[in-house]
């Protein structure tokens, strides 16, 4: 399993822990972020690199299934159009579907390149009381949750605030959110020859349903599940669900 932007292994443990009966899983920190790697670069050719020579260490037996979350779902749609016989099948949870740089989302995409810029600039310990400024991380936690419930948005906003801010530097931030918003899955969807599942939120803002399901059709063997009133963080508020629907696509033919 691979995590999205900003966040470490802990953001999937949800999905993980509904799983565990089921399936022996691994859940990497992305270079960049937590304990991952660093890398020289964090442009998207640097992060498939890092996961193929990841998967090789690992010695499967035989080839794992690749899940992807938000900014993993891009990683992985490239490394398994790349090394496609290495792996049995992709799941991508909240795929990012559609161009940042591009649609209603332009704007707001890029004033967070700039502001990533403008931390790349500043003095190291500067930079990162900029780039993880309680303000900033709250108004994204609350934007992207959807759900009613007190207790499970108070926990959201603790995942955030507890693990949004443990990237390596700066630097490293601001080349992983460029590569974020520089590509999406749709440029390799159609040289996907596996087997191949969407899991997607109705509410999601940072793809759009609409764009989802034009997207499922891009892959030769592609199938697109959406779970209903929630957004972009299905890995937080509807994990059970999403270890049920990627349980019924392991199990089918």
């Amino acid at each position: 399993m691979i995590h999205g932007f900003r966040g470490t292994h802990h953001g999937l443990l949800p999905i993980a822990k509904s799983l565990k009966a089921n399936a022996n899983i691994i859940i990497p920190d992305l270079p960049g972020f937590g304990r991952g790697a660093h890398l020289k670069s964090y442009d998207l050719d640097s992060y498939i690199e890092w996961l193929h020579k990841f998967m090789a260490k690992q010695a499967f037996k035989k080839a794992p299934i690749l899940m992807g979350h938000s900014f993993g779902s891009i990683i992985c749609a490239a490394y398994a159009k790349k090394y496609p016989k290495t792996i049995q099948r992709l799941i991508l949870v909240n795929p990012i579907g559609a161009p940042a740089l591009e649609g209603p989302n332009k704007v707001m995409t890029n004033l967070a390149v700039t502001y990533y810029k403008i931390g790349a600039k500043l003095p190291e310990k500067i930079a990162y009381h900029w780039l993880s400024a309680k303000l900033i991380v709250r108004v994204m936690s609350v934007t992207m949750a959807k759900t009613h419930d007190k207790g499970l948005r108070t926990f959201i906003h603790h995942q955030h605030d507890r693990y949004f801010s443990r990237f390596h530097s700066a630097q490293s931030v601001l080349e992983g959110f460029t590569t974020s918003v520089s590509h999406n899955v749709g440029e390799f969807a159609k040289d996907i020859p596996v087997q191949t599942l969407l899991i997607a939120g109705s509410l999601d803002d940072i793809t759009p349903l609409s764009a989802q399901y034009g997207l499922v059709k891009k892959f030769p063997k592609g199938q697109l599940k959406v779970i209903r009133n929630v957004g972009h963080l299905t890995h937080y508020e509807t994990p059970e669900i999403v270890a049920k629907l990627i349980q019924a696509f392991i199990k089918s033919v």
